[in-house]
């Protein structure tokens, strides 16, 4: 039987199809008790009296005191409503459910496309029908909820008001968002500025200037280098006055650093008049006038990087624009990386956070590469994730509504809007007409200053158009006609602003043929057109790359460390807090260590790694490991990170070393390799002082990380003069686990190397990766390093080291013969590297072969000639040279290495191969045929 307060519930004003109206009023009242009625404020302050709980009342007891009060008099609560008669009260919950409609659903509704070029589909919940109100509610008082408008107001105001801020020349959606706080924050902006600024005439000619600027450098080039590719912006102009207000508002705000990533277009654009570069280098890019470096071979204008110091309202704002390939997308993780090492620079002792605020990343897109480039969702999802965060990136995406070449948008997603993508961060997204250049600043002003206020990602979805093709030799109108008969009889953006100046009475016509003449004058004088450009001045935060540029390969390097320092090291690496209880397996990896410290067991793989991490942190690097698996590592060796078993906290002891000590920071990251490594990378670029590591859950899995490897890690200092000095540890060796967990490709980074550009080496032990890793630091230059690193070898008895091995020599480029032998005996040298040189070792001694010498190449690149020819000239009678492998023929070493192999031999010598027969794929399947296939190789390597 229903109980009399159910039927309250159901019959009464108060409840049913009004619930919605109590909460919206309810949260209002908890958010801003000023936002609501005196009436209701009375009522719930009374109620809270009542309940006697926190601020935040469960809704149960809301709801019970409403029913009780809808058995009493209706007198006293809602003037406009005559005591929530069922239908008033239904009109009431009407007007909140289409104030609610247009917060969600307005942006449907837009005026967003400057081209018009399809109907807007209608949205029936932003139809007063559709809730039940007629032209008749039009002057009746309603309660606004949360509105940001009086208490009350007639319906007539409250639709002029969402109507004039939602579906106007701004589409707004934020409605996603969780937190209640940052929804009330962006509506009281929206709402309580009805989405436009009150700018004055002189704001409104600055705002024009821009665009004539943006406009005029397109037209001078197309005129002055006809034919040539400049990816130009046109259709996109207001972008320039969006980039100088985040500049000037942000610089306002206390950020003293702007990095900036954005693909081809518009961005030569951006670097005359934002970002300062000179019109006369840029004409002398044009024509082929201008080189970086006699040995660089450079790249086209439209990728290259530029940098200045601008003057802001609160003072320089120094401007970097990442260099950028033709790539999609790929340059933003990058700049993230370069965002959190300059605010690592910034970070004060004792700080949880780096200074979000003082360093602001800025990444512009392309509507259907946002869409479509997985990179995109991999470097949003470092937004709020601890080892990348960086308090929040402005993306602006400039969306020309059709997508690379000839492609329809219909093409391009699947979802409603290319900024989709977005909302799984729960960033606020601001979609904006781009030829209205008046409310493209506004959204500018209101993402800049929400991502100051919250630290988090939003989105500038500006949406125009492009007027010539995908580059400026193209025939667009061939796949678009209808599109472009639109755009070639539409007038730009700057035109269309300055016909409404003249209309308000802010300029004359001749005011803006002035101006577009004026800006044309200081192209042809090569004169700077942005705004004025500071002298760098080196502060406390700026990196003198000078010492870092003039490499020599054989400059003699000291890693060796003394004695008392590793023990000294190692003491504290091994000291725990009181309290923390390991897993078994740990405390005797931990107990062991101990051992090792003390001389009494060989040293291991995982110990001497973290003694080099610990050796270079007391030199005064700092250090930065990321990977999937890293902080305990893949294969159970590295334990930087040590877990209580008791309560589920963490203790690092390479960051609790001294006092004062470099930050080390170690990072379980993302699932992702793309974006990842390109986070270190970009890192890598802004700060030679940190020894800077990404690893790879198994070594393979760098495929997908490709492009970073190709278009950065291997060529970035040859087009674009970047120095890097990011370790890939790659984990890599056959032990039967099959294709995709053997082979970290080693022979795509040898087919990489050129001109010194990087280093790739094999180390075989303990005591070579803690030389190779402190020789990264210690030599006065910063190249890459492909390290192919072990996994069965992290735990192979003979892979293991003594402290003298630390403590005394360095890295070995060659390791040779190690057991006693007399070289005249010596008529087979067999040259490998990396695991297989224990199969070999281990088959040589059981066979007893005394005429066969086993040599390990330890670094492939650079080469190591000299070195190389001084081990074979040692034995005079070894004419047969085997070079031995695991990886198939067609990959590994053999073909990347077989000329540096036989430059220098003998006629007589010749090197042949033993190792596995060409493949497609990099390992078998199958235990037992890998086990067959390796003991073929060794026997054809040792002559069986």
């Amino acid at each position: 039987m229903t109980t009399l307060i159910e039927q309250f519930r159901q019959s009464s004003p108060l409840f049913g199809g009004n619930a919605a109206f109590i909460e919206e009023l309810y949260e209002s009242f908890l958010s801003d008790p000023e936002s609501v009625s005196e009436n209701w404020r009375q009522y719930f302050r009374t109620l809270h009296a009542r309940t006697q709980g926190p601020r935040d009342v469960a809704h149960g007891p809301i709801r019970d005191s409403f029913a009780r009060l809808a058995q009493q008099p209706r007198t006293g609560i809602g003037r406009t409503q005559q005591a929530f008669s069922p239908a008033s009260a239904e009109k009431q919950s009407a007007v909140l459910r289409i104030i609610n409609a247009y917060r969600t659903r307005g942006h449907k509704a837009a005026n967003l496309d400057p081209l018009q070029l399809r109907d807007r589909p209608p949205v029936p919940e932003l139809d007063p029908g559709y809730h039940g109100l007629s032209q008749a509610d039009m002057g009746t008082l309603f309660n606004t909820g949360s509105l940001v408008a009086p208490s009350q107001w007639t319906l007539h105001e409250i639709l002029d008001l969402i109507r004039d801020v939602y579906v106007g020349a701004i589409g707004s959606e934020y409605m996603h968002i969780n937190d209640t706080a940052e929804k009330r924050w962006i509506q009281k902006r929206l709402e309580g500025q009805r989405a436009r600024l009150d700018l004055s005439a002189e704001q409104r000619q600055q705002l024009l200037h821009w665009l004539v600027a943006a406009e005029g450098l397109e037209r001078y080039l197309h005129t002055r280098y006809v034919g040539q590719k400049r990816f130009s912006l046109e259709g996109g102009d207001s972008l320039i006055p969006m980039l100088d207000e985040i500049v000037q508002l942000s610089g306002a705000g206390g950020v003293r650093e702007i990095v900036i990533g954005m693909a081809h277009r518009g961005r030569l654009n951006v670097l005359v008049n934002i970002i300062g570069k000179a019109p006369s280098e840029l004409f002398e890019e044009f024509e082929g006038k201008r080189r970086v470096a006699e040995s660089s071979t450079g790249d086209v204008k439209y990728h290259m990087g530029f940098s200045s110091d601008v003057e802001t309202p609160g003072g320089s704002v120094h401007l970097a624009l990442a260099f950028n390939p033709s790539h999609l997308e790929i340059a933003n993780p990058v700049v993230e990386g370069s965002v959190r090492a300059r605010m690592e620079r910034r970070r004060k002792p004792g700080e949880i956070f780096p200074p979000f605020n003082e360093v602001l990343p800025l990444l512009i897109h392309g509507d259907a590469a946002f869409a479509g480039q997985g990179v995109v969702m991999e470097t949003l999802q470092f937004s709020q994730v601890r080892g990348y965060r960086t308090g929040g990136t402005i993306h602006i995406v400039i969306n020309n509504q059709i997508g690379f070449t000839t492609s329809n948008p219909l093409d391009t997603r699947s979802a409603l809007y290319c900024t989709d993508v977005a909302k799984m961060v729960q960033a606020p997204i601001f979609h904006v007409n781009g030829d209205d250049p008046e409310a493209v600043l506004f959204v500018t002003r209101l993402a800049t200053e929400y991502r100051m206020t919250f630290n988090k990602d939003v989105v500038i979805d500006m949406v125009c158009y492009r007027r010539l093709g995908h580059n400026e030799a193209d025939e667009p109108a061939a796949t678009q006609p209808m599109m472009y008969r639109k755009i070639r009889a539409r007038k730009t953006a700057a035109t269309l602003y300055a016909e409404k100046l003249i209309a308000d009475g802010v300029i004359a016509e001749a005011n803006f043929q002035e101006m577009q003449a004026h800006y044309r004058a200081n192209l042809d004088a090569g004169r700077q057109v942005s705004r004025p450009t500071l002298p760098h001045a080196k502060g406390p935060h700026s990196i003198d790359w000078s010492p870092y540029k003039h490499e020599d390969w054989n400059a003699p390097v000291h890693t060796a460390v003394p004695l008392e320092t590793v023990r000294d090291l190692s003491e504290r690496l091994l000291k725990v807090p009181e309290g923390l209880e390991m897993h078994s397996r740990v405390a005797k990896i931990m107990d062991d260590r101990r051992k090792m410290a003390a001389g009494a067991l060989p040293l291991d793989w995982g110990f001497a790694e973290n003694l080099a991490y610990a050796t270079v942190l007391k030199e005064g690097y700092q250090v930065r490991i990321s990977g999937q698996d890293c902080g305990r590592g893949t294969f159970f060796h590295r334990h930087s990170v040590l877990h209580n078993q008791k309560d589920g906290t963490s203790y690092t002891p390479l960051a609790n070393l001294y006092p004062d000590q470099p930050t080390f920071m170690v990072i379980d990251s993302i699932l992702s390799e793309e974006a990842v490594l390109g986070f270190e990378y970009g890192f890598t670029t802004a700060e030679p002082n940190a020894l800077v590591i990404w690893e790879g859950q198994f070594g393979d899995f760098a495929n997908g990380a490709q492009v970073v490897i190709d278009q950065f890690i291997s060529s970035g200092q040859n087009k674009w003069g970047r120095l890097c000095g990011l370790v890939m540890l790659l984990p890599h060796g056959f032990e039967g686990q099959g294709p995709e967990h053997s082979s970290a490709r080693l022979e795509r980074y040898l087919q990489l190397c050129a001109e010194n550009n990087m280093q790739v080496i094999v180390p075989s032990t303990p005591a070579q990766c803690f030389h190779m890793l402190r020789r990264q630091m210690v030599r006065p230059f910063r190249k890459p390093l492909i390290a192919m690193s072990p996994k069965s070898l992290l735990r192979h008895r003979l892979a293991v080291n003594t402290l003298e091995d630390l403590t005394e020599g360095g890295f070995q480029e060659i390791i040779g013969e190690i057991d006693p032998h007399d070289p005249q005996q010596i008529n087979r040298l067999v040259f490998c590297s990396g695991k297989v040189y224990y199969d070999l070792l281990e088959a040589r001694r059981e066979r007893k072969l005394e005429h066969v010498a086993v040599i390990r190449i330890e670094q492939l690149y650079p080469f190591p000639q000299t070195l190389y020819n001084a081990h074979v000239d040692r034995y005079p009678n070894a004419s047969d040279i085997v070079w031995c492998q695991e990886e198939p023929k067609n990959q590994g070493a053999w073909y990347q290495s077989l000329h540096h192999l036989e430059r220098g031999l003998s006629p007589q010598q010749k090197v042949r191969y033993a190792g596995r027969d060409s493949s497609a794929a990099p390992a078998v399947g199958y235990y037992s045929v890998h086990v067959e296939q390796q003991q073929k190789l060794v026997n054809e390597a040792l002559g069986q």
